[in-house]
């Protein structure tokens, strides 16, 4: 039986970067799930040179019928080709406020900042309004928060589909395609990767490989990393209007260790750069971040 272990950190990171869980064929009526919590080291937003830390559910569920959830996506798989994997795919994408993304979804360990900048918002305080009273002509640049004085993008439930493809048994050709992100919801993007599916170094662990890149349209630029001409009023930085094209580029590897046959401890890098238009933005701090996570899971 191949199996994939992909557990996800719900709203940690894109959904874009989720792993589509691998096929995993089952008795009829089974299911295989694991359930944990764990903690994500990761910049505030894309291109934030503030990390945090945060502590959020693990949850992966795959079911016989081919449905899975995977932290904040879910989706099915339709083929019944052992080297072909496709089907509907639906993620949730966190909410990006002026604290940065996601911080609704979880809960702060610790801050650390690697900017030089001044110390951000508290945890839960309120965002400044859409268009704040007498804000000043220079609010994002004066606070050392880019995202000060920008509209807030609220969590946006993308549709799409996946189309994985075998090249050997263990090296495994991704797409993930999303579409309904960004404020005026028409942001979509386009995720292609190579994954070499989970080896086993031991009996007891295994780690898996990868690398992708991420093509967007210029909706979901201009949403994420554009600067309006009510965004430029209220926070200082000069308009930017971003066309569509390659977001970025990253490499990654999991690791997990079987502690028993119920218990496991899954842990992750993912370098990642910005490029193009994403990356001239006056909201980008920097264009290089790594994502650090490790979370504990129990399987049912």
């Amino acid at each position: 039986m191949r199996t994939l272990f992909a557990l996800v950190l719900a709203g940690a990171v894109p959904a874009a970067w989720a792993q589509t869980p691998a096929s995993n064929p089952m008795p009829d009526g089974s299911s295989d799930m694991y359930v944990g919590l764990g903690a994500v080291s990761a910049p505030r937003y894309q291109g934030s040179g503030e990390r945090r830390v945060t502590a959020l559910p693990l949850v992966q569920v795959q079911w016989s019928n081919g449905v899975f959830v995977s932290g904040m996506s879910a989706g099915m798989h339709l083929s019944s080709n052992p080297v072909l994997e496709y089907g509907p795919l639906l993620t949730l994408m966190a909410r990006r406020s002026e604290v940065g993304d996601g911080h609704q979804l979880g809960m702060p360990l610790g801050t650390l900042d690697t900017s030089g900048s001044a110390t951000p918002p508290t945890e839960g305080q309120p965002s400044r309004p859409s268009v704040a009273p007498d804000p000043g002509p220079d609010t994002g640049k004066r606070s050392g928060n880019p995202l000060a004085g920008t509209e807030a993008i609220g969590a946006r439930l993308q549709g799409g589909a996946f189309f994985n493809y075998y090249l050997t048994p263990s090296l495994r050709l991704t797409n993930n395609l999303l579409a309904g992100s960004g404020r005026d919801r028409h942001g979509a993007s386009w995720t292609v990767g190579l994954q070499h599916v989970t080896r086993s170094l031991s009996p007891h662990h295994s780690v898996s490989l990868g690398a992708d890149l991420t093509v967007v349209n210029r909706s979901y630029n201009r949403s994420y990393f554009g600067v309006s001409l009510l965004d430029s009023i209220n926070s200082g930085h000069a308009p930017y209007a971003p066309g569509g094209g390659v977001r970025d580029v990253a490499v990654g590897a999991r690791w997990n260790w079987a502690l028993s046959p119920g218990w496991m401890v899954s842990s992750s890098l993912r370098a990642a750069w910005l490029q193009g238009d994403a990356r001239r933005s006056p909201l980008v701090e920097r264009a290089d971040h790594i994502t650090v996570s490790t979370g504990l899971a129990y399987r049912f």
